[in-house]
């Protein structure tokens, strides 16, 4: 199949959102096991994202392995009085080259609105770090039909200030949130309608190129399981991970996916 139709083909993104779990021993030496076990594995980006606390022993353990550590977070200010936050800065400091930006566990327990992720996306942006944005709808608005409806409005405060020449260093996750962490997954055919509907509204929103550039991940309770045939859909252009990549060989199965 077909993966897109660009000029210059996205390169697929893989990436591993630990959440609270890791200390950074433990992230350090889950970093050596999958560095082994994906050794050789070319045509993809691997991203994983620790917590703060294990950022910078992340950095050290994937350096010259092909792997990205990526932030779960980020706050949109240099500096200042801002108790508790971690500025863009801060992040480059450490090595970190992408942040993950409007989880849906941000959006819903922290209460962060569409303008706190635009806020969030154009700073990271601007300071060169790859901004991972993530939408999605809940299980009362899918069945109330209102999908395009909120991933249209997401999209739209998200990426307002959005410059064309730079969609090319973002990516949109599309997270349905009725499957994240409940072990229930879009199919495939679901995930693909979704993310063609993402990429149309890109392409409304910033033109045809700045659409084809930008990489929309699937997340949403991915597994070694059904990794191939989401990959295998031509607008899926990798996955954020959540449990499965708690675990080197879940996570390495993954990462060397076959989309046929």
């Amino acid at each position: 199949m077909e993966r897109h139709s660009s000029a210059r083909p996205r390169i697929p993104l893989i990436a591993g959102n630990w959440k609270m779990y890791k200390t950074s021993a433990e992230g350090a030496a889950f970093i050596d096991d999958l560095a082994a076990r994906v050794r050789g594995v070319t045509g993809r980006d691997i991203v994983v994202a620790p917590p703060f606390t294990g950022l910078a022993g992340a950095v050290r353990a994937a350096a010259g392995r092909g792997i990205q550590v990526a932030a779960q977070d980020v706050y949109w200010e240099d500096e200042g009085a801002f108790t508790g936050e971690v500025s863009p800065g801060m992040l480059t400091d450490l090595g970190v080259t992408c942040v993950i930006i409007g989880h849906s566990e941000r959006r819903q327990i922290f209460g962060e609105t569409d303008e706190d992720v635009r806020k969030k996306v154009h700073a990271a942006l601007h300071h060169g770090l790859l901004p991972i944005m993530c939408v999605g709808e809940t299980e009362a608005e899918r069945e109330a039909g209102q999908t395009e409806e909120v991933l249209a409005r997401q999209l739209a405060h998200g990426l307002v200030t959005l410059q064309s020449e730079d969609a090319g260093r973002m990516a949109v996750a599309y997270e349905p949130i009725w499957a994240i962490g409940t072990g229930k997954t879009a199919t495939p055919e679901i995930a693909q309608q979704a993310i063609g509907f993402i990429r149309r509204q890109l392409a409304e929103g910033a033109g045809e190129a700045a659409a084809e550039s930008v990489r929309i991940l699937y997340g949403g309770s991915v597994r070694p399981d059904n990794i191939d045939e989401l990959m295998a859909q031509p607008d899926i252009d990798g996955v954020l991970v959540g449990g499965a990549s708690l675990k080197a060989d879940s996570f390495a199965r993954i990462v060397a996916f076959e989309a046929g």
